[in-house]
């Protein structure tokens, strides 16, 4: 998929539709009673999450015949650019760690976040199964093959080659990611295994090339979709919390630091906001890496 001008305007109009229905008239959904508070999977209501559902998988399908014949791979943007408006309006983590002084509660909120990447990256998942309903309704282009990717090989067991594959993409992709969150949120007069709550420009810089990064090497050297990066933002807070937040480093934190202060940039990132802008991000990796491998094969000789 070439980036010119009319795709250009197919990406703008899918975006629109994400950030028009679910980034402003779902708004209300998720708002916390406090704005000061961060958005949070627990401040939706089951009924809200239903509905947050239906609307995800409508702006998927919507999108896909707005970016037809490329509606697989721009349709999938709506529901994450959606989010990312909640994203941006939503308040910062040291709101909720500044109301949560005590050990005890301090450990119970770190822990609370293992599970909540999973609530979002439902609702990126309920607007990709538009798209492909979308797409049994009406094929488009098809995507780009990698020369290296297992459809391409012959003579080997292409099954066991993508399962292999894609469990390495994974592994990859949560400790690229993770890496460059630290590296791209981290405020540089901070010690290097401390950092202090990061502007929510911070933030969106910080998460989205983190995931761009890790699925261009995905894409790279595995020739798989940005399906894995993106799926990496549920591992990526468990992973972090091993290496860098244990129990006792918490209660340190919560005895003998101020409460906007975290031992790695990732805790201070809401999961809305990594589950979020990580899709996005690693889209715009992929696509980064096939344009490369044009480059290298076309216009390099």
């Amino acid at each position: 998929m070439e980036l010119t001008w009319i795709n250009k305007l197919r990406i703008a109009a899918v975006a629109t539709l994400g950030i028009v229905v679910i980034g402003i008239l779902a708004w209300p959904l998720a708002a916390p009673a406090d704005p000061l508070q961060p958005v949070r999977a627990s401040g939706v209501s089951v009924p809200g999450t239903l509905l947050l559902l239906v609307l995800a998988f409508a702006i998927g399908f919507a999108g896909y015949f707005i970016a037809w014949p490329h509606g697989r791979e721009i349709g999938i943007l709506g529901a994450p650019f959606g989010l990312t408006v909640w994203a941006g309006r939503s308040g910062p983590m040291q709101t909720l760690t500044q109301a949560y002084p005590g050990t005890a509660e301090r450990i119970a909120l770190v822990h609370s976040f293992l599970a909540e990447p999973l609530y979002w990256l439902l609702i990126v998942a309920a607007g990709f199964a538009g798209v492909l309903l979308a797409q049994r309704v009406r094929p488009g282009a098809e995507p780009p093959a990698s020369d290296n990717s297992p459809k391409s090989r012959t003579g080997e067991n292409i099954y066991v080659n993508i399962y292999v594959n894609s469990s390495i993409a994974l592994v990859v992709a949560v400790l690229v990611s993770l890496f460059f969150l630290g590296v791209f949120a981290q405020n540089l007069t901070m010690p290097r295994n401390m950092t202090a709550q990061p502007a929510t420009g911070q933030i969106i810089f910080a998460a989205v090339a983190a995931f761009a990064v890790a699925a261009f090497v995905v894409k790279k050297f595995l020739a798989l979709s940005y399906l894995w990066p993106a799926g990496a933002s549920l591992f990526v807070i468990a992973l972090a919390q091993v290496v860098h937040y244990r129990t006792e480093t918490i209660g340190r934190f919560a005895e003998t630091y101020p409460a906007t202060f975290f031992p790695h940039s990732i805790f201070a990132i809401l999961p809305v906001q990594l589950v979020a802008l990580g899709t996005l991000g690693s889209v715009i990796g992929y696509w980064m890496a096939v344009r490369y491998d044009y480059w290298r094969k076309h216009e390099t000789g």
